[in-house]
């Protein structure tokens, strides 16, 4: 495997809170995106070409690029309290992450990227990408309720055991079989 970059969800609830705050602290931005990542359970390529007319209401709707699905999604209350601040006073055109390059453009998916994995590292995470906003959600979700068929459906997979694979709940179990096994 080497070459390949483990990504891994944030599992851990004070380690998710200390990304949070770091961002949080240094740019309002980046934290958006990632607050956005967390509750929505977007892929980075579909948060970058939010603007911010498309996050006013009570429902974010999308035309997922990867898979090219329709995907309507609840603003939750305290994203919503978020993006209503941020967006406070802001043309609806504009992007929602938006680069301080150029005139209305969003920042690159190598700039969430080196954003996301800085945060992380600072925090003593160590397998982080992009996609570790979207595995966070729906790690954190499955571990709330269990209900893998939802979390299916809220991640537009088409198998369940993928989905599993993909939160780490897998990951979880092997780390539990050998952690726990013993000859003596």
């Amino acid at each position: 495997m080497s070459g390949s970059k483990v990504v891994q969800p944030i599992r851990d609830k004070r380690q998710l809170r200390a990304v949070l705050h770091y961002l949080k602290e240094r740019s309002e931005r980046n934290y958006i995106m990632f607050l956005t990542g967390i509750y929505t359970a977007y892929r980075i390529s579909d948060i970058l070409r939010l603007r911010v007319e498309d996050v006013q209401g009570d429902y974010i709707t999308i035309r997922e690029e990867k898979r090219d699905k329709l995907n309507r999604t609840y603003i939750h209350p305290v994203l919503k309290k978020a993006l209503r601040k941020y967006t406070k006073d802001r043309p609806g055109a504009e992007m929602l992450i938006k680069s301080r390059e150029g005139d209305n453009r969003a920042i690159s998916r190598q700039q969430a990227y080196r954003i996301i994995r800085e945060a992380c590292e600072a925090c003593g995470i160590h397998e982080a990408g992009t996609h570790t906003m979207r595995k966070t959600f729906g790690y954190h979700h499955y571990e709330s309720n269990k209900d893998i068929a939802m979390l299916q459906e809220l991640l537009n997979h088409d198998d369940e055991a993928y989905t599993l694979r993909y939160i780490g709940i897998n990951q979880d179990s092997r780390d539990d079989a050998i952690k726990s096994f013993d000859f003596f």
